[in-house]
């Protein structure tokens, strides 16, 4: 989906420097985007262990370098090596192995590690792995006989006797004490795909990891696609050799093939696959979700439509391969598909996140279907399901009914009954994330506003007493307000028909008296919001901007990411680009209106992906409001973007053809007035630098002048090769300067 920068600037970066901080610091570019001065530090990896009493995480040995996994006590505090970093020296290597990741086996006599790990997309879910045997202390590569770092998503068998992964687009299983190797597929490459995913389903659907043992161990459950009748698209390596390389991936566009994909089930021991026959035309539904149904020999697989507002869910038997309709699910728009399924009584209900009462909520429904109770209630969004503890008959979750920039702790009991609680107190003012032990006694919580970098701390609860403070980005912290920035403005703009959320940065030396240039920073489609009250690294650009002279601002238009409700959401199906940007006129107007410090003369806008086409939609749309804007890693024609996500919230395109015209920018290229400018990486696997070069030719078309520039073999985020990010950032600086003269006046 096209987040952009949304996801670039919430990853964890690490601090670097030891400089003390100084009142009065002057905010540097190089410093934010080349030295990193301003990164944050982490906690974690945690794994909450079987007895919910402690918890693992990773810690430097500073004797031989490498990580021990370490165990902590909630209660006391109490510090213990689990695996010492030289227990993870491979034989005839004098260093540890680096660990990525971790998992233990459900007896947490055993840990599987991940190492030497590859990008596939966005994520590195390829590279080696190893399994510690904590009882012998053995360490053992899995894998031998494949090629290096080809692994991924292995998982222990229920039982640790076993670990499944996929190489290459094929399924293995590997007995832990013999070692042997068994294919459980073999047809996998080309246009085959086993236990993993194409392109579509991993961005859009969040779909990685492809496959499920059983619960007893005996059975794989595996997706597979074949991406034949997907159309191939082409990016181009100039930069790397004397001749161009071109690189395929199968991409669905618009109205064009999708992948066919299927269920099948295969067994360890005989690794022969049947398949689920799931109604309705593979290659016009999405098989969203499949994992097993705990304690049984059936599974649950949820079909999406490609509209995208229906969702049949399935039980199916993987003995007679027999499906049962279950529940379906609809909506007059979209759907979101939700993993908060957790089944319970002994596997005669399971819970259910819909927005059937026009709010995000959770249900408890019978393996029938048939009854179906609401667990939460009220006019609020559940944003995120993080327990549910039926001995103590809670779900804790993520809610914020007052304040839609914000998140807090709260529970509802399973037996819905009572109100919801707030778990988080109520001097907690930002937000809130948790993980929390499965006995939902203790939770690790990551605190932070705009003001301030994550605090992680171990609280017990119900009670949300704080024990201890894990990590609390001190240095950070005193480095951001060694600069004296003027923090966010949270306001709120009524646009008539909407009272919608902004922020607002003043310089540090504003002047009421005179008129600065306005610069909003826009993103505005469903995949997420800009309107938040966290950390978000500081909001480091905008803040610099800022201190050039400028107003910086940024509105959250109705359909973004935000939990106001189902029909706050769903207002912009059918009209992408078309309704955001009428609200973010409006909203322009209305803060033009309300505030005399500002210039209608310098107003511009700026966005990164979906942002990039809300920028150009608005300076094409409505010129009479903004003199400038840059658009970064644009979609200028809807119909280049995947199928997955466009179709979701516009319709098909047969059905929406005006829709997909008029949300489009490259179609009202022609009413530039003001500056443009475009950037945009030219091995962009997600919105195609053909989405750039089509806008180009059109606006060369209307004789339309415009800046541009193009980053070689950079991908949608575009911070990839040697002084890329700080380059881009001072390209961006000059256009605006050049374009939108800064200061009060």
């Amino acid at each position: 989906m096209r987040k952009g920068i949304l996801g670039s600037i919430l990853c964890f970066l690490f601090f670097i420097g030891t400089a003390q901080a100084q009142k009065g610091a002057e905010l540097k570019l190089q410093d934010v985007y080349k030295k990193n001065i301003y990164g944050q530090k982490g906690f974690g990896p945690v794994r909450w262990m079987k007895d919910n009493k402690g918890y693992s995480t990773l810690e430097v040995n500073k004797e031989i370098g490498g990580r021990d996994i370490v165990r902590y006590d909630a209660k006391s505090g109490a510090r213990s090596v689990l695996v010492s970093a030289s227990k993870l020296i491979p034989e005839n290597e004098n260093t540890p192995i680096t660990i990525s990741d971790y998992q233990w086996s459900l007896d947490n006599n055993k840990l599987l590690l991940f190492t030497n790990t590859r990008k596939v997309w966005r994520y590195h879910t390829r590279g080696d792995y190893w399994v510690l045997d904590l009882k012998t202390n053995k360490l053992t590569r899995l894998g031998k006989s494949l090629p290096t770092a080809t692994l991924m998503f292995a998982k222990f068998s229920p039982d640790a006797s076993k670990v499944a992964y996929v190489s290459e687009l094929n399924i293995y299983s590997e007995d832990l004490q013999s070692h042997t190797i068994k294919p459980l597929t073999t047809d996998g490459g080309d246009n085959i795909v086993n236990g993993t995913f194409d392109w579509v389903y991993e961005e859009e659907l969040n779909c990685r990891d492809g496959f499920r043992w059983s619960p007893d161990g005996k059975n794989i459950a595996y997706w597979q696609s074949d991406t034949k009748d997907v159309g191939t698209f082409y990016m181009i390596n100039n930069v790397d050799s004397i001749y161009s390389k071109p690189i395929p991936m199968p991409y669905p566009k618009v109205g064009t093939e999708l992948s066919t994909v299927k269920v099948g089930v295969v067994s360890v021991d005989h690794g022969k696959t049947k398949w689920f026959k799931v109604p309705g035309d593979a290659k016009n539904n999405y098989l969203a979700r499949m994992d097993f149904i705990p304690n049984s020999n059936e599974v649950m697989i949820q079909q999406l439509n490609r509209r995208q507002n229906t969702n049949m869910v399935y039980i199916g038997d993987i003995h007679t391969m027999e499906l049962t309709n279950i529940l379906t699910e609809k909506d007059d728009a979209f759907l979101d598909i939700h993993d908060d399924v957790r089944w319970l009584d002994n596997e005669k209900y399971f819970t259910w996140s819909s927005e059937r009462d026009g709010w995000l909520h959770l249900y408890k429904v019978s393996r029938d279907g048939k009854e179906i109770k609401p667990i939460t209630k009220g006019n609020f969004d559940v944003v995120k399901i993080n327990c549910i503890d039926p001995k103590g008959g809670y779900v804790y979750y993520i809610a914020s009914p007052d304040n839609y920039t914000q998140r807090y702790l709260y529970r509802s009991r399973i037996d819905g009954k009572g109100k919801a609680e707030r778990i988080t107190p109520a001097d907690q003012s930002g937000q809130s994330s948790y993980q929390i032990s499965n006995d939902a006694k203790w939770g690790i919580q990551i605190f932070q506003n705009a003001v301030t970098p994550p605090i992680y701390s171990l609280v017990s609860l119900p009670n949300h007493k704080e024990r201890r403070v894990l990590e609390d980005n001190k240095e950070l912290k005193e480095r951001y307000d060694a600069l004296e920035l003027n923090p966010k403005e949270f306001v709120k703009v009524d646009i008539g028909d909407e009272v919608l959320d902004a922020w607002m940065i003043k310089p540090k030396d504003f002047d009421p008296n005179k008129k600065y240039p306005l610069l909003f920073y826009v993103y505005g489609e469903p995949a997420g919001s800009t309107v938040q009250d966290n950390w978000g690294g500081g909001s480091l650009w905008d803040q610099y901007m800022a201190q050039q002279g400028y107003i910086v601002m940024s509105v959250d238009n109705r359909g973004t990411k935000t939990p106001r409700g189902n029909k706050w959401r769903k207002s912009i199906y059918g009209q992408i680009g078309i309704l955001a940007s009428e609200d973010q006129s409006k909203a322009a107007k209305a803060i033009l209106g309300t505030y005399d410090f500002l210039d209608s003369k310098r107003v511009g806008i700026w966005g990164w992906s979906g942002g990039g086409q809300m920028t150009m939609n608005c300076l094409f749309r409505y010129p009479e409001i903004y003199s400038s804007g840059l658009a970064v890693s644009f979609v200028s024609d809807q119909r280049l973007y995947d199928a997955t996500y466009q179709e979701r919230y516009m319709g098909l395109l047969e059905d929406n053809a005006k829709g997909y015209h008029d949300g489009s920018p490259i179609n009202f290229a022609q009413n530039l007035e003001g500056n443009l400018m475009i950037i945009h990486g030219t091995a962009d696997d997600n919105v195609h630098y053909q989405s750039f070069e089509m806008l180009v030719n059109r606006l060369i078309k209307h004789n339309k002048m415009f800046d541009m520039m193009s980053y070689p073999m950079r991908a949608h985020s575009i911070y990839e090769r040697e002084n890329t990010s700080y380059h881009l950032r001072q390209t961006m600086e000059r256009y605006w300067k050049n374009n939108l003269p800064a200061g009060g006046k």
